[in-house]
């Protein structure tokens, strides 16, 4: 049986506005009009705006909040309502842009790559634009960070689009991640890792859980109590740049095992320096993965027609379960991967280099199962900006159980 959460869909849960961000870098800072977005992309309200503010409850909680986040591979925006639960998702936007095409070989950003990213980025200025958002965050990630010529990309976006985006450093992009599936956590574990593996980076986060004292982990819940980040890491491979340099067209069981092998010896200094593996071994571990690998790999288990987040996002997969799609994967052809509902074209030669970034993950940490997260930075980015405002409202999660 496969564990979902029965949370109003879409709804995502953000941190007790009262509680204390889990990195520096969530703190609120200065904020522009929305036509002058400020050093940190975020915006608060111009005319035509019922209020706003950093104030605490200064906001109204009508307003629409937004979030953009523009990946290595991927160009996102969240825009949402702040709601008796979380909030309320009003409208999203999601294009594989494949912004950092040829990095890893070039170090720079091409320009047919900038062409479709500034494409993408124009609707999400739209989009922007016609919601008369309160405030937004817009942020760039691994791409704009190691491009040489990313920042002039984020000036020539800001000129030609007019949104001004921000360069997360690693630690932050983290910990918003964390901040964005928190409500996912299963408190009765002992050991929780949070991973996200991205188009050129993946995120590695282990979790230090409030004492809950045998209760289930409710008190943890009752409370509000939120994780502390105890280590992590940014690894420097995502699905892009494993796929780029060993292949992800005609992907062989030793070009697989090449890769686990390639990203495994980037895991093991971390490992090596805090020791997770043998502390986890003693306890309750569980892995809680938001990116789109590990929501592929949901969608195809559960024999989905087309992808359906409302069946994704909160699901509980057996290690033994992600193994079996990662190899049925990996003995399928490229066009065979074309036809997989929940992998399509534009995806078919990344996903066994992230399936590859996965396994590694499972080999250096073993555990029973993991649980699915359709959620992460861009929710993150939200629940900051609500947090901030005092406009969130937490509420109880109730959960219910579906067959697979």
């Amino acid at each position: 049986m496969s564990q979902l959460t029965d949370d109003e869909r879409p709804v995502a849960q953000a941190p007790q506005p009262t509680a204390k961000p889990a990195d520096p870098a969530l703190e609120p800072t200065a904020a522009g009009g929305p036509n002058k977005p400020t050093g940190d992309a975020r915006w608060t309200p111009g005319p035509g705006h019922s209020g706003g503010g950093h104030g605490g409850g200064g906001a109204n909680s009508g307003q629409i909040y937004g979030a953009l986040d523009l990946g290595t591979n991927n160009c996102r925006l969240l825009l949402a309502r702040p709601s008796r639960r979380g909030f309320r998702v009003v409208d999203a936007f999601s294009r594989i842009i494949r912004l950092g095409e040829g990095v890893s070989q070039s170090g720079r950003l091409s320009d047919a790559a900038m062409r479709r990213t500034i494409d993408a980025l124009r609707i999400c200025a739209s989009k922007l634009a016609r919601a008369d958002v309160a405030r937004a965050r817009c942020v760039a990630t691994e791409a704009c960070r190691i491009a040489s010529n990313g920042r002039d990309f984020l000036h020539r976006v800001e000129r030609e689009v007019g949104l001004k985006l921000e360069v997360l450093d690693r630690e932050t992009e983290a910990s918003l991640a964390v901040s964005g599936c928190a409500s996912l956590i299963d408190h009765n574990a002992d050991h929780v890792l949070v991973f996200d593996i991205g188009g050129g980076s993946s995120e590695l986060i282990w979790l230090d859980l409030p004492e809950s004292k045998g209760d289930g982990g409710e008190a943890a819940r009752r409370i509000g109590a939120k994780p502390k980040i105890g280590a992590w890491t940014s690894l420097p491979v995502g699905v892009v740049t494993l796929a780029e340099r060993f292949g992800g067209h005609d992907v062989t069981p030793e070009v697989f095992e090449r890769m686990v092998a390639y990203v495994s010896d980037l895991v093991r200094p971390f490992e090596a320096l805090h020791g997770f593996r043998a502390r986890a071994a003693q306890g309750k571990l569980h892995l809680l993965g938001t990116s789109g690998t590990v929501t592929t790999v949901a969608g195809i288990h559960l024999g989905l027609n087309r992808y359906d987040r409302a069946r994704v996002d909160g699901c509980w997969l057996e290690i033994d379960e992600i193994r079996k799609v990662t190899y049925a994967l990996l003995a399928h052809s490229y066009e065979e991967r074309v036809a997989e509902p929940c992998i399509g074209r534009e995806r078919a030669d990344l996903v066994l280099a992230g399936c590859a970034i996965l396994e590694a993950i499972l080999r250096m940490w073993p555990a029973e199962r993991l649980r699915v997260a359709d959620r992460g930075l861009r929710e993150g980015i939200l629940a900051t900006l609500m947090s901030e405002d005092g406009v969130y409202r937490a509420g109880r999660r109730r959960r219910r159980q579906r067959p697979r």
